[in-house]
């Protein structure tokens, strides 16, 4: 008795529903949880064909099943176990694992139903197989956009290299053009410059002071020709990157010197340029060309940016570990709110007016300074001058 009491306990609070049936297919007994599964009423199913808690077509086909097993003995079901149908009280059917076995009880078999309910497990297998699908068709949409992007990149990629290649070929006729230019043009200028010259030489017995004048305008203007095509080549030879720099052993002081005496030749007049150097070094190791080219212009303009009857500073220092190179002049200055533009190529100053210029040549000279592995540094203020300091490491 007491085993029973604990077999029939079992029964009852098994989570899974248990159901017998006799060897005719009618219900015996049913659990509570089997009766939660099917929605019925335990006097309501007892003593009915199991068929009745089965869907179509498996309602009709069960007693043949059964009968089928009972003469033949192979089993379909029976012993072996597997996913089928049920159908509720309701008309709603749901999945579950049938496992079913047979037991000889007192010279009758009993077959005994294990029912374990899979609707969860279905429910996450179909919510599963929908986010699958969906992923799919992600992944397959992004699979065609990366398609399209990688051909748009293609196509991209093959303008660019379209693109590039005009840009190179642009690029070399600039080159070309440039160079053919400033051949073309030195050559009358020169002959212009020449003419000038001799015609300022046979007029001198003559004294007549508007020959002199125009004279003197036809050399100016010869010469701000010549500064526009140097600053354009110099610029060209920048942008095609075929400018190197070749340090070599100056003495700073003869070099500046000789730059100093070549350039008050051309201020203007009652100007003076004060060349002095501090320090008892002289030599240093630099590119002697791209260095008076960088010294000539900041002398230059501040030639064209002071007045006459000015004195204009040329300061060498050299130091343990550097050397300084210092113009400064007393002309125009830089207004405070253009001065972070003064390096960019083509600026000129509003207070620049008349005065000829591409704004080119600080550009230039900020870019030699850094080939040569310098820094540029100034100081102005407008109408007290302008200094400019080149600093280079020994």
């Amino acid at each position: 008795m007491e085993k029973q009491a604990l077999l029939n306990a079992i029964i009852e609070n098994a989570i899974d529903g248990i159901i017998t049936i006799d060897d005719s297919g009618l219900i015996e007994s049913i659990n509570p949880s089997g009766c939660r599964l099917f929605g019925y009423e335990p006097e309501e199913v007892k003593g009915k064909n199991i068929s009745v808690l089965m869907p179509e077509p498996d309602k009709s086909r069960h007693d043949g099943y059964l009968e089928r097993y009972q003469r033949t003995r192979k089993p379909h079901i029976i012993g072996m176990g597997r996913e089928v149908t049920g159908l509720k009280k309701n008309g709603e059917m749901f999945p579950f694992r049938l496992g079913v076995s047979e037991v000889q009880y007192q010279g009758r078999i009993i077959y005994t139903g294990f029912i374990h309910d899979l609707t969860r497990e279905k429910s996450a297998e179909e919510q599963l197989l929908l986010y699958t699908n969906r992923l799919e068709v992600l992944v397959e949409e992004r699979t065609v956009e990366l398609q399209s992007l990688i051909r748009q990149i293609q196509e991209a990629k093959e303008e660019v290299s379209i693109s590039l290649e005009k840009e190179r070929e642009l690029s070399q006729l600039k080159s070309r053009f440039v160079s053919m230019a400033s051949h073309e043009f030195r050559t009358p200028l020169s002959s212009i410059q020449l003419s000038a010259s001799l015609i300022e030489r046979y007029t001198q017995e003559f004294e007549n002071p508007n020959v002199v004048k125009h004279v003197n305008k036809i050399k100016n203007a010869v010469g701000n020709l010549t500064t526009i095509l140097n600053d354009f080549l110099s610029l060209e030879r920048l942008e095609a990157g075929i400018i190197t720099p070749k340090p070599e052993g100056i003495d700073l002081v003869k070099f500046s010197e000789e730059i100093t005496e070549e350039l008050q030749m051309v201020a203007k007049q009652n100007q003076s340029i004060i060349y002095q150097h501090t320090g008892t070094k002289r030599m240093v190791n630099i590119d002697i060309n791209l260095l008076k080219n960088c010294i000539i212009n900041l002398i230059a303009n501040a030639i064209k940016y002071s007045g006459e009857n000015t004195f204009i500073e040329f300061n060498t220092e050299i130091t343990d570990d550097k050397y300084y190179i210092t113009i400064k002049d007393n002309g125009i200055g830089i207004p405070v709110s253009e001065q972070k533009h003064l390096f960019e190529a083509f600026f000129r100053a509003h207070n620049t007016g008349s005065i000829p210029g591409t704004g080119l040549g600080l550009n230039i000279v900020d870019r030699y300074i850094k080939l040569m592995f310098g820094q540029i540094e100034f100081k102005s203020e407008e109408n007290k001058g302008t200094t400019f300091t080149l600093i280079f490491n020994i």
